[in-house]
């Protein structure tokens, strides 16, 4: 089982980056999605069943970070000011 992370953060999103992939309907700043799942076709499966706007196409076009679950590893820190 390994857990997969992805993260996107459309803060200054513009016109010149109209290529980049929108990972949600739902209008967002920063979006974060954790999955534990033994694949990335299961980890976007699992997204796709919440039906809670992921769009796993755009999933497709980021790299997730991969995090197996058999060693100590910090999964996510997040500090804003």
């Amino acid at each position: 089982m390994k857990i997969y992370l992805w993260r996107h953060n459309r803060t200054y999103h513009s016109h010149s980056m109209i290529q980049e992939p929108c990972i949600n309907q739902e209008f967002y700043l920063d979006a974060i999605a954790i999955v534990a799942a033994n694949d990335l076709e299961e980890a976007l499966c699992k997204l796709a069943e919440q039906k809670q706007g992921w769009r796993v196409e755009d999933l497709r076009k980021l790299e997730p970070t991969v995090l197996s679950l058999e060693e100590a590893e910090i999964i996510f820190t997040d500090i804003r000011g």
